[in-house]
């Protein structure tokens, strides 16, 4: 589903990404950690194209990043999501929806997804009213709506409540049949979704399955903050 190999990216002169490989298969969730700094934002960045690769490829479902069509299998949450403060919750919906898609509008997903993320009841609030964990899920809400196969984030709990973050990371639980990566620093979310764990260190990633992971993370000797 997701292949990256000899992924070479940094900025400012400085390689953060040196000839990074990393696969994550059809249904796996996979969470991405490593120390501050360690470039888990640079790596997301510049799978979708946001931040430049100096070499290697990324591939999603087979096709390149550097491909058309690419695109209509992943859908990301970055960490700050950015909304229409004077739109309300369904407002906002409908306008991402109609800016990503050629398609006719599906109130009646928009509705399912809505509810799906605990917001039906708040959808004509002002998004300017919402709270950041509201913020969250309405992001996570739009990712579901356009049903992609990958889905990936970066901190979604970040700066959420306990509630919150157990309301995000609940329905993220139940998303199964996805392919997941996201970005986390928290133990108990990672125990809770993921079947894989990459580390990032030194500028390369390690693939382990969670058990492994948490019993090195649990005794110091993996990188999770």
């Amino acid at each position: 589903m997701i292949d990256i190999n000899g992924l070479t990216a940094g900025y400012n002169g400085k390689t953060v990404l040196d000839d990074v490989n990393l696969f994550i298969g059809e249904r796996e969730r996979c969470a991405l950690v490593g120390h501050n700094g360690a470039g888990k934002s640079t790596l997301l960045h510049s799978m979708l194209g946001l931040h430049p690769v100096m070499r290697g490829t990324v591939t999603f479902r087979g096709l390149s990043h550097r491909q058309e069509g690419w695109k209509k299998h992943v859908a990301y949450l970055p960490e700050k999501f950015q909304l229409y403060p004077h739109l309300t919750g369904l407002e906002n919906m409908r306008f991402f929806a109609a800016a990503a898609s050629h398609e006719a509008e599906d109130a009646e997903r928009m509705e399912q997804c809505l509810r799906k993320v605990n917001l039906w009841d708040n959808r004509e609030k002002q998004a300017g009213s919402y709270s950041k964990g509201m913020l969250q899920r309405l992001g996570l809400g739009l990712m579901l709506y356009f049903d992609t196969d990958i889905l990936i984030l970066d901190e979604p709990t970040s700066g959420l409540d306990p509630e919150g973050r157990a309301v995000i990371i609940s329905i993220l639980r139940e998303l199964t049949d996805k392919t997941i990566l996201f970005a986390s620093h928290h133990l108990d979310e990672i125990r809770a979704v993921c079947t894989h764990a990459a580390v990032l260190k030194d500028g390369k990633a390690i693939r382990l399955p969670i058990e492994p992971f948490l019993r090195q993370a649990e005794g110091g000797t993996t990188p999770c903050d």
